[in-house]
C-alpha cells in the first residue's frame, strides 16, 4: 500500500477509535431524554458487547497499521485495557450519575465483546501471517 494512503487509513483508523471510545463515555454516562426505548430482553448488554467489540477492532487495527503486526501479548493487553476502560465506566455510573448504576453484568458483556474481537483479530493476524509467508 503507498505510504500516503497508509498515512491516511492511520489517522482515519486513529480518529475513529478516538471517536468511539469517547463515544461510549458519553452514552454511559449521559442520560439522554427522549429516545425511543427499545423493548428486547437484555439490550443493555447488547449496546455494552457492541461498544467494547468495536473499542477493541479498532485499537487492535490501529496498533497493526502502526507497527505492520499483531502480537498476541499486545492484543491481550488491548482486551485488559477494555475491561479497565469499562470498569471505569460502571465506577463513574455509580459514583457521578444519579440515572445510571453499576452492573456487573455490563462488565461481563464488555468482556465478552472484546474477547470476541480478540478471536477476530488473532484470526486476521493468522490471516496475514500465511499471507505473507512463501
Amino acid at each position: 500500500m503507498p505510504t500516503n494512503n497508509l498515512l491516511v487509513l492511520k489517522n482515519v483508523i486513529f480518529c475513529s477509535a478516538i471517536a468511539w471510545t469517547t463515544l461510549i463515555a458519553f452514552f454511559c454516562l449521559v442520560k439522554l431524554n427522549n429516545l425511543p426505548s427499545i423493548s428486547v430482553s437484555s439490550a443493555d448488554k447488547y449496546v455494552h458487547f457492541t461498544f467494547h467489540f468495536v473499542f477493541t477492532l479498532l485499537w487492535g487495527f490501529y496498533i497493526f497499521l502502526n507497527q505492520h503486526q499483531l502480537e498476541l501479548k499486545k492484543i491481550g493487553i488491548l482486551v485488559f485495557v477494555s475491561l479497565c476502560y469499562g470498569i471505569v465506566i460502571e465506577l463513574m455510573q455509580e459514583l457521578f450519575t444519579t440515572t445510571r448504576h453499576a452492573d456487573v453484568f455490563d462488565v461481563l458483556a464488555n468482556l465478552t465483546g472484546a474477547t470476541i474481537a480478540f478471536l477476530l483479530l488473532v484470526i486476521f493476524k493468522n490471516i496475514k501471517s500465511k499471507n505473507n509467508t512463501p
